[in-house]
């Protein structure tokens, strides 16, 4: 029962440390985000994943908590690493069209 909630924080933490960078501001949003904003998906992306090594210690242990962590986080980063290929796809084809 802890798998769905541990990858669930740590795709949103990978969202928001994503959404952090410029390329994908401009690929997704068409813009740059403030700083302020940039340091608050910072640090919310750092603690979902944070949360989320904490839950799974806590639950597992060190030795299996970790492990876990390192493949959830794997398959979180994988995802997160798709969408941005695609929604980038997207975008560039949206704007040859034009």
């Amino acid at each position: 029962m802890i798998h769905p909630f541990a990858l669930t924080l740590s795709l949103a933490g990978f969202g928001a440390l994503a959404l952090a960078t410029r390329r994908p501001q401009r690929e997704i949003l068409r813009g740059s985000l403030p700083h302020r904003t940039v340091l608050a998906l910072r640090i919310a992306g750092s603690i979902a994943l944070l949360i989320a090594l904490t839950m799974l210690v806590t639950v597992r242990g060190w030795g299996l908590g970790l492990v876990m962590f390192s493949g959830h986080t794997t398959l979180a980063a994988a995802l997160v690493y798709v969408a941005l290929i695609i929604v980038g796809r997207n975008a560039q084809g949206a704007s040859a069209r034009r």
